[in-house]
């Protein structure tokens, strides 16, 4: 068994779901493999977190108290207006129609918050395998040129590659990697000594999305959209020196010196 094959085994091994031979082969496998070990105990420790609830959503104070008051308003003033028209019946009408539109604004925005959470918590899991595998790069090389065409034919999207060492962050290489049960490419830079995993995927439409930054499991992460790409940075590296290397790949991105 390859790491390949446990990447897509591991949900239904920790499901249970693996007959005797292939779990054995599993456990086996991890055994001699640190980086599928750990991540086996970062997918277990995601639903150990998913199933605490320590994920729920802390809505800010005061928006319950808001949000009943507009409920209110708005089924007192459809109340009257649909009473007028349709007596009693227009009353409960206003009632679920009120009940309908909270619950179409306010789930949406919870399960997006989420999916987000879960990719983040992916995203910073695959950085992690990376340095304690030492399987950093498929191709090391300090140039653009040599790092770009590599993945030629490897994924559907062509990931920009820039060469940032004027602006302090140094291009090492690049590799193959998996966000989201699909493959990834990641570019790898240099500040210092501290690593960034630059995880480039297809984005689900071409809304822009500006940079937004997050801390997981104590590693930043930086996302953002642009151009129908999604773009995570990851890195020990502190928030500021993160959102700078940010701002540099997405001015050369946009400037097309790829």
């Amino acid at each position: 068994m390859n790491c390949q094959e446990m990447n897509r085994l591991i949900h239904a091994y920790i499901d249970g779901e693996l007959d005797l031979v292939r779990s054995l082969e599993v456990e086996q496998h991890l055994e001699h493999c640190p980086s599928c070990a750990l991540m086996l105990k970062n997918h277990q420790r995601l639903r150990s977190t998913m199933t605490s609830g320590s994920l729920y959503y802390n809505s800010p104070p005061g928006l319950q108290k808001r949000v009943q008051s507009a409920v209110r308003k708005t089924v007192k003033s459809e109340r009257t207006l649909w009473a007028r028209e349709w007596g009693w019946l227009g009353a409960g009408l206003s009632l679920a129609a009120a009940a309908i539109l909270l619950a179409l604004i306010l789930v949406p925005a919870f399960m997006r918050r989420s999916s987000d959470d879960l990719l983040a918590q992916e995203t910073v899991s695959a950085h992690v395998r990376s340095l304690m595998a030492s399987h950093l790069t498929d191709v090391s090389s300090s140039d653009q040129h040599t790092v770009k065409p590599w993945f030629n034919g490897k994924l559907d999207i062509a990931p920009p590659v820039l060469d940032l060492t004027a602006q302090g962050f140094t291009l090492i290489g690049g590799r193959l990697d998996y966000v989201d049960e699909k493959a990834a490419a990641s570019i790898v830079y240099r500040r210092r000594k501290h690593v960034i995993n630059l995880f480039v995927t297809q984005a689900t439409d071409s809304e822009y999305r500006p940079a937004k930054l997050n801390t997981v499991q104590g590693y930043n992460v930086l996302r953002w959209r642009a151009q129908g790409l999604e773009f995570f940075a990851i890195s020990d590296l502190n928030a500021e020196e993160l959102k700078e290397f940010g701002d540099k790949f997405a001015a050369g991105f946009n400037r097309g010196t790829t």
